[in-house]
């Protein structure tokens, strides 16, 4: 695929409309780079055509591309309950979380829904990577959940999402007895402490 920087239309034999729209920029045909070859032509018309026939933005490229990997990947296999690290990559939703666990809620085919102590998000299957826990461990990492997401709130001091944030990277299925502690106090304080 050629650029010269401005919209062109060329002869196509093989189209059906007997034209062809060019990309005007890099930044359109880049992601197409992760593609085989024979794939990049079908997806940049796939792409013209949800630009409506005209040359699409590179988010528009994107998106497409991101389908048609997905169609081709191997199926998901998280389950219900497991414990998972966020890795951001190129998620602009996930910023700020990476390195974070969070639990596996829902399985779809080509991504999962996960618990967080903040919240719930959907991401894809690149975006998260199975710690391997025990389910006895990954039992007690969604007490911890539970126990963090009650405390969360969007209108809590920055000290205590600071600490709610350093749990939330935990890279291990328990609170060492000061973490305990602390999440005892906030729970306390809060009103939300719960009897296990």
């Amino acid at each position: 695929m050629g650029t010269n920087g401005s919209q062109n239309e060329i002869s196509n034999e093989m189209g059906t409309n007997g034209s062809q729209i060019l990309p005007t920029s890099e930044r359109q045909v880049r992601p197409l780079v992760l593609l085989e070859v024979e794939s990049q032509r079908s997806c940049w018309q796939q792409a013209v055509e949800l630009a409506g026939g005209k040359v699409p933005t590179g988010r528009i490229v994107k998106d497409v591309v991101q389908r048609i990997m997905e169609r081709t990947q191997v199926p998901n296999t998280y389950q219900i309950g497991e414990v998972c690290q966020i890795l951001v990559k190129d998620n602009p939703e996930l910023r700020g979380k990476g390195g974070y666990w969070a639990i596996v809620s829902v399985v779809n085919n080509f991504s999962c829904s996960v618990r967080m102590w903040d919240g719930e998000h959907t991401v894809g299957l690149h975006h998260i990577k199975s710690f391997n826990y025990l389910p006895a461990e990954c039992q007690q990492m969604q007490v911890i959940c539970d126990r963090l997401a009650r405390i969360y709130s969007d209108s809590l001091e920055e000290t205590v999402k600071s600490l709610l944030q350093s749990l939330g990277k935990l890279n291990r299925p328990y609170l060492i007895t000061v973490e305990e502690k602390l999440l005892n106090v906030l729970e306390s304080e809060y009103g939300r402490e719960i009897t296990p």
